[in-house]
């Protein structure tokens, strides 16, 4: 099965009917910022519906925690296509983030985030800069499942699968080949995170030979962040997962000139959301001057996916040539450079005027000229014989010294199990531990089977039954042992499926 992510539906010159569109106003200067980029979308001539939907902060504060109306989200069902302002998420009282409830809700897995410099009429160091950073959106860190385990211990678990690192490698892949990009980068930390940074590593590798025309290349995220911010002009689209594409793609949009300036797509198999990337700005609200370009340009990119590529062209030149006449929101306007500092609707306003117009020194936009047509094959799972060879049983135990519970574990003899080390923090402490290593009051206690071996310096582990574990974590427990959480130990076509512990 093929999911086709953006489909060439109409355009302007073939549309019998409007693409519907779910608009949601949202909170601070959002409407100011949604009445000015609706006013340019008509008048370019965008062959759109929209539908209003309720959603952000007085729905939070009439009592929905989930921060959007019932009847919003079967607006969705029906328009598959969302144009969003920027929200307030209340402070206080565990409310979610709506943003997250949207994309994990409606599987929009691809964060789409264009960065281009525009200079001289917007500061930048990098005048050269046109990067694309494609963020995976819906796990990672932010599936937001945390724990407090101990008293001085609380767990966030990272999870990186297969099927997520697929599709969005293979979105980056195939934007750059439908927008002509020549490069993809891949930013992991697979150094450290071996097994989730790895598998990301791991499918990129096994994606990029299917674009043999397209160069790609993997960095580490600490220095390729550093050098995004020192050469941008470097990279072209980079693609990584989501905690990372969300730090990166902020100081992308900062050092090309402004967070304001910035727009980015959310994509799924069914449905997509477009939106500006900076917050609701609730301190200049009502003031008339926000700069409207991030939603601008968000609405630009739906306009791309819809199929009314020549329209988003348009109105992407036309910002461009207004930029190059100076009318320059508060949040760029620079004396010397700037002739006039315009108001939200005062920059709507001259950009409507400059609508069928071309930039004499920005680059032109030619979103048009791409075939938009991006596809996605069905996750196929690969069948591999899975080993259950140990477990990791978590113990909570406020004493300091590992040799006194290494020992008391060692003299446990459950069903062939056998303690084979002790990491606290993730470094080995038992055996063969040092003095010097800081230990809290969370221990992880690796069992495994008694009979396991060394091999050319590799462990080679045997087999164990799950009723092992059980009876294991049964005597943990009547020995005074606080069991608060294990992790199964597996291996996969005889491939280890768990890290060593530092020092292992």
């Amino acid at each position: 099965m093929i999911q086709k992510m953006s489909q060439p539906k109409m355009s302007p010159t073939n549309a019998k009917k409007p693409v519907k569109i779910a608009v949601g106003y949202g909170d601070g200067i959002g409407p100011e910022i949604m009445k000015a980029t609706l006013k340019i979308l008509k008048e370019a001539g965008a062959n759109i519906e929209t539908e209003t939907i309720h959603l952000g902060e007085k729905i939070y504060l009439a009592g929905n925690t989930a921060g959007i109306e019932e009847a919003a989200w079967k607006t969705i069902d029906d328009t598959k296509i969302i144009l969003k302002a920027p929200i307030t998420t209340p402070q206080g009282k565990g409310y979610k983030s709506l943003n997250v409830t949207l994309r994990k809700s409606l599987g929009l897995f691809a964060n789409v985030r264009p960065v281009m410099a525009l200079h001289p009429y917007v500061k930048t160091h990098f005048p050269e800069m046109d990067v694309v950073i494609i963020r995976e959106n819906e796990e990672d860190l932010y599936a937001g499942i945390e724990h407090q385990q101990t008293q001085d211990v609380v767990q966030c678990l990272k999870l990186i699968t297969r099927p997520g690192c697929e599709k969005i490698v293979r979105y980056a892949f195939e934007y750059a080949k439908a927008y002509g990009r020549k490069k993809v980068t891949c930013m992991v930390k697979d150094n450290i995170m071996k097994l989730t940074d790895g598998l990301f590593h791991q499918v990129f590798d096994e994606i990029a030979v299917e674009y043999p025309t397209i160069e790609s290349n993997t960095e580490i995220i600490d220095i390729a962040s550093a050098r995004l911010a020192a050469h941008p002009e470097r990279y072209d689209v980079v693609v990584t997962s989501n905690l990372y594409g969300d730090i990166i793609s902020d100081i992308a949009a900062e050092i090309a000139g402004s967070v304001g300036l910035a727009g980015s797509a959310n994509i799924g198999t069914n449905v997509s959301m477009f939106e500006a990337i900076h917050g609701s700005a609730p301190d200049i609200s009502g003031k008339g001057i926000a700069n409207p370009s991030g939603l601008i340009n968000a609405a630009i990119m739906m306009l791309a996916h819809i199929g009314q590529r020549d329209i988003a062209d348009t109105i992407k030149n036309a910002m461009l040539v207004t930029l190059e006449q100076g009318y320059h929101t508060a949040d760029i306007y620079q004396e010397g450079v700037s002739k006039e500092q315009a108001s939200t609707q005062g920059f709507a306003d001259k950009l409507i005027e400059n609508l069928g117009k071309l930039p004499k020194e920005l680059k032109i936009s030619k979103l048009s000229e791409g075939t938009g047509e991006i596809i996605i094959p069905e996750y196929v799972r690969k069948q591999e014989k899975q080993v259950l060879v140990g477990v990791d049983a978590f113990i909570n135990w406020q004493g300091t010294d590992p040799n006194i519970v290494g020992k008391k574990l060692d003299t446990i003899n459950s069903f062939k199990l056998k303690l084979k080390m002790i990491t606290n923090r993730g470094v080995k402490v038992y055996p063969a531990g040092r003095k010097e290593t800081y230990c809290t009051d969370h221990w992880r206690c690796r069992f495994v089977a008694m009979d396991a071996k060394i091999k050319e310096k590799t462990p080679v582990y045997e087999a164990v039954e799950y009723e092992q574990i059980i009876a294991l974590l049964s005597t943990l427990n009547q020995e005074g042992f606080e069991v608060i959480k294990t992790e199964n130990l597996y291996e996969f076509d005889g491939r280890r499926g768990f890290s060593l512990g530092q020092g292992e």
